[in-house]
Formats: C-alpha cells, structure tokens, sequence
C-alpha cells in the first residue's frame, strides 16, 4: 500500500464544502474508504489514491472544483477549460500567462500572476477579499484552497513541458498548521509561512520550453487529471543546466553527491538516476564546471593554486593538480605561465 501522508484536516476541508451547501460528506468519505471517526484525530493521515477518490466525488457532488474554496462554484470543467486554452501555446511561460488571466474570469476571490526576476519565475496568488469574512471558507478550506490551487497550476505546468519543474520554494499567508511536515513533500524545496501572499517560486528556464502535448492527449489527461496535482515527474529536462549552475555558484558545499542533492531538492539516488536517463554523469559535469573554474581563476588572478584549488571545489591542491593535468596534459602552474606568454606575444603583435 503507498504511503499515507495527506492529513486529515485537507478531508475536514471538503467536508465544510460538503456542509456549507447543506450537503451529506457520507457517501464520499465511504467511496473514498475514510472512516468518520478519524476526522476528528489530526494526526489522521490519508494516501494519496483516497485524497484523489473524495477529490473527485466532490466535485461531482457539489459541481464545484474548487470544493467550496470560492465565493462562487466553479462548475465541472472549469479547470478543463482553462487547459484548453492554453494547450496552443509556443512555450510554457505563454501557457501560465494564459492560465493565469483566464482563472480570473471564475472568480473575483483572487487573481495570479506570474513575473520574472533575474534567473527565478514566481507565480503569485493575490487575495482579494478580507479574511474572516462571511462569504469566506474557514482557516482550514482557506489552507486547502490555495493548496489546491499551486498544485493544479504546478502540475499542469509539469504535463504540458512533460518534465519536472523543481520548484525553488513555496510561501503562504498563514501560520505553520500542525501538519507543517507535509509540505516538504507537497512542495518540495523550503517553505515559508506568514508570507504577505501564497505563491511558488522556480528557474525562468522552464517558462522557454515548448509544450509537448496536443490536443489528443489533453483529452485523455482530462478524463483522469486530478493525479497530475500529486505525480512527481521522473524526468527533469532542466537537470543538467541546473547540475552546472549549482556546481558553479556553490563549490565549497557541493562535494558530495550527497550536498549537490539536498541543493537540489532530490535524493542523491534519484539525482544520479536522472542524469544516466539524460545521457550525463555527474563527475562529467564536476570536471566541466571545476576544470573551467579554474583555467578562468588561472588566467585572471594571481592566487596561489592552493587557492584556485580550494574555489575549483577540490579538497587539497594534490588533488586538483592531478586533475588538471588530465584534463589538459600540464600542470596548472605550466598552464599559466603558457598562457602569459601567448597572451604577451599576442599584445606585441598588435
């Protein structure tokens, strides 16, 4: 059996939908094999396949998919069509803008944006309306509600590029709930609690790869799409860019396969995994990203190569001079002074 790790309280949300329309949860709660008496034990936890069986019962029953989230209902399918609209997009970055504007066509409860700084993509949730009034759900389907909606945003978003999208972080407006711990997998990257606002931050990257789906494929994706908010893509199209530029920008604290994953929000198993499945190797990558480090540190500095070895990502300057040597069939010292002179003959010529 998979593991249970969704907590109860996500169960207690559709069950205010499901009393707030005046409506029996019974029939739902059965389907999905949920006994009655664990929603009043918040250490209850669920697995993944019942989240997804009182999910879609609910929907159905109250024809909303936003499950009571929203001042108003949102029909069954609605989040099909904001699919559709954006399948014909040229990359994904269109795509999210096009989800984006169309969901504030649903519902004026709030509205998402995404933006673009430097080398990070951030998508937004803006509320629109003051907490803790009438026309909104409680603290618990407020929680579920902006749940729900990253995940369905962040796993159409993997479907259409047909990769996993690493998410850098993830924010929301409230307090640390007591099943803080779920979201390290629900968002895997830190989270940060008592934000001005939810959203999910990820590499821009992603927003320039083309969609990979068509229409064929949407329709059998929507006949079943409510797994998509927890399937965890195996392959990363990003991965080996993203290896690189953490090589680089951390050497001193990615030795280890081990350091490299925990940057990267992966197992090391999984890490290695996926760089054989993308035709890479992760000591191919160190040597790249180390061996340009460091003829870059040779050629403009004068430290010492004890020092160049050190910012290379080597542990002793024995080590890193084996290593450049086999790279380029002379020491660094050589490969210095080498360059020096060719640098100086060049200069001269002009």
């Amino acid at each position: 059996m998979p593991p249970a790790l969704t907590p109860i309280a996500f169960v207690n949300a559709i069950v205010e939908a499901y009393q707030r329309r005046g409506l029996d949860p019974t029939p739902a709660l059965h389907l999905a094999q949920i006994a009655p008496d664990s929603l009043g034990n918040p250490a209850s936890r669920i697995t993944a396949w019942q989240m997804e069986r009182i999910s879609d019962a609910a929907m159905r029953a109250l024809d909303d998919e936003g499950l009571g989230g929203f001042s108003r209902r949102l029909p069954w399918g609605s989040y099909g069509m904001l699919a559709r609209a954006s399948i014909s997009a040229p990359n994904l970055g269109v795509a999210l803008k096009r989800w984006c504007r169309h969901h504030g066509l649903l519902t004026d409860d709030l509205s998402l944006s995404l933006s673009v700084t430097g080398e990070q993509a951030t998508l937004l949730v803006t509320e629109h309306r003051a907490p803790n009034t009438d026309c909104l759900a409680s603290a618990g389907l407020r929680e579920f509600c902006l749940i729900s909606l990253l995940r369905n945003v962040h796993g159409l978003a993997c479907w259409l590029i047909d990769s996993r999208i690493a998410l850098q972080g993830a924010q929301f407006p409230f307090g640390a709930p007591l099943h803080h711990a779920v979201y390290d997998v629900l968002f895997a990257g830190p989270t940060v609690f008592e934000a001005e606002q939810a959203g999910i931050r990820f590499d821009a990257r992603y927003l320039a790869l083309p969609l990979r789906r068509d229409e064929d494929a949407l329709r059998q994706m929507l006949q079943r799409a409510l797994p998509l908010t927890v399937l965890q893509y195996r392959r990363d199209r990003l991965l080996v860019q993203r290896v690189r530029q953490t090589l680089s920008a951390h050497p001193d604290q990615t030795r280890s396969a081990d350091d490299l994953a925990a940057w990267l929000h992966v197992s090391p198993r999984t890490l290695h995994r996926q760089l054989k499945e993308e035709g890479a190797s992760l000591q191919a990558l160190k040597d790249e990203v180390r061996q340009a480090r460091a003829r870059d540190l040779l050629l403009r500095t004068t430290r010492p190569i004890k020092q160049v070895a050190q910012a290379a990502g080597f542990q002793n300057e024995k080590s890193f001079i084996r290593a450049f040597k086999g790279w380029t069939g002379t020491s660094p010292a050589a490969f210095r002074q080498t360059q020096a002179v060719k640098l100086i003959f060049q200069a001269e010529c002009q």
